[in-house]
């Protein structure tokens, strides 16, 4: 069976993660990258990449690229997204899905005129602790899950990226409104309300209280009220406001009560991880999620988040804007 040719759009932070994580899955290989900066391109080069590209357009010519991952900013995935899909190339798109509704409705019409796939990168999807609680909700044993409360809350952009010891510098794009569509709720947000509909179903109603604490143009941190389909009441809370990273779910249920949370990791850590499996519990997700992207393109699975799902996502970001409290 011929192997998926993937081409990668975007070598930031979560471009490097696919990258490394196409050079391991079964059934694709790397056929070429994008990117505008040539120090970029020459770590792909250096990672053993043969085609590499300034131009997106360039990449998406090439007949031995079969699908993309898009992992540029959020201002850009429409018109990438839109251009991929005339090429009928089928998209994993890095979430949020676009910067507003109306925007995710003309990337799901681009990709449905041209009868191509198009799946969302949620990691949080292919994180076994998450799984299981999923597991959980399905079966029943927690009885009706009354309340939910999730946290995603760290220190946003000014981390330190690819397992340093001080934050990278943060490319402007991140702090202009215009280009980002919004703060920590987009950016985190749509990671927390993705995984809370997968358990609960659509969002009917939600309320937002959003903070300010370094002044900028957009929101660090957001506490939201979310009502499900289910019936179930969701707190979400996140930030970036914290020099310590916490990412959890607690489901409270009229039978019994269960939390995951996303245990904290080191360099150290990582980096035994990473020798003795290939990759770290932090980004074995990714890995996951990359896989489950592949096998849908080859065999037409049911994918695990759609377009749709990043629409939904949008719309109820959108409708937390807007409805402040």
């Amino acid at each position: 069976m011929k192997k998926v040719g993937l081409g990668i759009i975007g070598l930031g932070y979560i471009g490097k993660i696919h990258l490394k994580n196409s050079q391991k899955i079964a059934g694709a290989y790397v056929a070429g990258v994008a990117d505008v900066s040539k120090k970029q391109l020459n770590f792909a080069r250096q990672s053993g990449v043969k085609k590499t590209y300034r131009n997106y357009v360039d990449l998406l010519k090439d007949p031995d690229v079969d699908s993309v991952i898009i992992g540029l900013p959020n201002y850009l995935h429409l018109q990438c997204a839109q251009t991929a899909a005339e090429f009928k190339k089928n998209i994993l798109l890095e979430k949020p899905i676009a910067r507003n509704p109306d925007e995710a409705k003309q990337i799901i019409s681009a990709v449905r005129e041209n009868s191509v796939k198009l799946m969302m990168g949620y990691p949080m999807r292919f994180n076994s602790i998450f799984r299981e609680l999923k597991e959980q909700i399905n079966e029943g044993s927690l009885g009706d899950v009354e309340i939910v409360h999730a946290v995603n809350i760290g220190c946003g952009p000014f981390f330190a990226r690819e397992e340093k010891h001080a934050p990278a510098p943060v490319p402007d794009w991140w702090f202009n409104k215009e280009l980002t569509g919004g703060g920590v709720l987009i950016d985190l947000g749509c990671h927390m309300i993705n995984l809370l509909r997968w358990y609960f179903g659509d969002i009917i109603d939600v309320k937002s209280r959003l903070g300010r604490r370094f002044r900028m143009d957009f929101e660090d941190s957001a506490t939201c009220i979310a009502t499900f389909k289910s019936g179930t009441l969701g707190v979400i809370n996140v930030g970036w406001f914290s020099q310590e990273n916490k990412v959890s779910v607690e489901l409270f249920g009229s039978v019994k009560h269960a939390a995951s949370y996303v245990p904290s990791s080191n360099p150290l850590s990582t980096a035994a991880q990473t020798l003795i499996t290939g990759t770290s519990k932090s980004f074995k997700p990714f890995l996951l999620e990359l896989q489950h992207f592949v096998n849908w393109v080859v065999r037409d699975i049911r994918p695990v988040s759609s377009g749709e799902d990043g629409l939904k996502d949008i719309e109820a970001i959108s409708l937390a804007y807007e409805n402040q409290i």
